[in-house]
């Protein structure tokens, strides 16, 4: 997989590009950038800046609405009390 193709799944599995399209825009141009074959030199700064934007988008995007801590604590006491 290319880091293009690992970019854009994970910009679109956090459903982050809605909420800084310009982040995202930055992550997908980075990632291009790296499939480029920019040289050895410039590789391993293009991937910390990609690695710290995809970082970013993390941060902000929304959560998600399923499992979260107060649905597990909910599941657990539906189970102990035989729900």
């Amino acid at each position: 997989m290319s880091a293009l193709d690992a970019a854009r799944a994970e910009i679109e599995r956090l459903g982050a590009e809605d909420v800084a399209p310009g982040l995202a825009a930055i992550a997908i141009s980075l990632a291009t950038a790296l499939d480029g074959d920019p040289g050895a030199a410039a590789t391993p700064g293009l991937a910390r800046e990609l690695r710290a934007t995809l970082l970013e988008l993390r941060k902000l995007a929304p959560p998600k609405a399923e499992g979260d801590a107060l649905d597990d604590l909910a599941a657990r006491r539906a189970k102990r009390l035989g729900a």
